[in-house]
């Protein structure tokens, strides 16, 4: 696989720095039931990389001493880590809002059949990969079966109240375009996505993230093969917004990979750009107990076009209206 990083290092990217952490994304591992194209962890079957149960008591420890609202679970496939449950009970406990990044298939696997019962009775708020409403193209991008898998999970979550109205179970999805070319409106294809799987499938959401693909891991070295990496970034430098800066997610999140190491956004992680966190080389969950971020310089490089292009991109979808 192609590296990326070198290609991104030298950067002109606006020098942007840390508001009030109110957010702790947390990566429990690379392994995952699917091998997506536009995958920027590069996650798959056969990663072993695991959090142990010594790191999640420690994103607990960090959860409460920081009074942090949100913990946003991702992977690989988040739930496959086995200490996934304990750590949603204890951080529910807490009163903290949880998400988990699933990939609907990971319903269907073998073990988890209980799972979507389990997120709904701790009152996990569930985003949902599925980037397209298109069989087609949703098998091209995530592998033959995934399309019908998914729209089967979305079923079953539905029966069970997620993307109800008055539900209080949020269920949002996720769009990625299938190549290097920028998301559509989030609001547009929103829309479109309600008709298309209530017409066809009676399925009901609460909303739908559209996300720039980043130039990194899978997905970048794909663009270097083709030929298609400098055009990419050319598109999404000419679409720099500077109102997006504002609300870029590094602001007031901080991601944590598998062995508890920080970083400013998961996508710093996948590259190997530590959070910079005073006179720590490489900080860790144990320095965010009693450490204030607020005000710190975020660490950048070429990539960060991809959340500042056009509407912009986050983990929450589009930031702007």
């Amino acid at each position: 696989m192609h590296a990326t990083y070198p290609l991104l290092r030298k950067t002109d990217f606006p020098a942007i720095r840390r508001k009030t952490l109110d957010t702790l994304q947390v990566n429990l591992g690379y392994k995952c039931n699917q091998t997506c194209q536009h995958c920027h962890v590069n996650a798959g079957p056969t990663r072993k990389e695991m959090m142990d149960e010594e790191t999640v008591d420690l994103v607990l420890q960090v959860l409460k001493s920081r009074h942090l609202s949100t913990l946003d679970l991702t992977g690989g496939a988040p739930e496959m880590n086995p200490h996934f449950r304990h750590l949603v009970r204890k951080a529910r406990e807490l009163g903290v809002r949880v998400v988990d990044r699933c990939n609907l298939t990971i319903l269907f696997e073998p073990g988890y059949e209980d799972l979507a019962r389990f997120l709904a009775d701790q009152q996990v708020d569930i985003t949902a990969s599925l980037p397209c409403y298109s069989q087609e193209n949703v098998d091209r991008q995530r592998g033959n079966g995934v399309f019908d898998k998914s729209i089967a999970a979305l079923q079953a979550l539905n029966a069970l109240g997620y993307g109800r109205q008055d539900s209080g179970l949020t269920l949002s999805l996720v769009y990625n375009p299938q190549g290097p070319s920028l998301p559509p409106n989030q609001h547009t294809l929103e829309a479109d996505y309600q008709r298309e799987l209530a017409a066809n499938f009676g399925i009901e959401f609460n909303q739908l993230y559209v996300l720039a693909n980043m130039p990194i891991q899978r997905f970048g070295s794909m663009l270097v093969s083709k030929g298609q990496f400098a055009s990419y970034m050319t598109l999404l430098k000419e679409n720099f917004s500077a109102s997006n800066l504002d609300t870029v997610m590094c602001r007031t999140l901080v991601s944590v990979d598998w062995q508890g190491n920080l970083y400013d956004c998961d996508f710093n992680q996948m590259l190997g750009m530590p959070m910079r966190l005073k006179e720590t080389v490489q900080p860790h969950l144990r320095d965010l107990v009693d450490r204030e971020v607020q005000g710190l310089p975020i660490t950048i490089a070429d990539h960060c076009y991809g959340c500042t292009a056009g509407q912009g991109s986050s983990c929450g979808g589009a930031l702007a209206a």
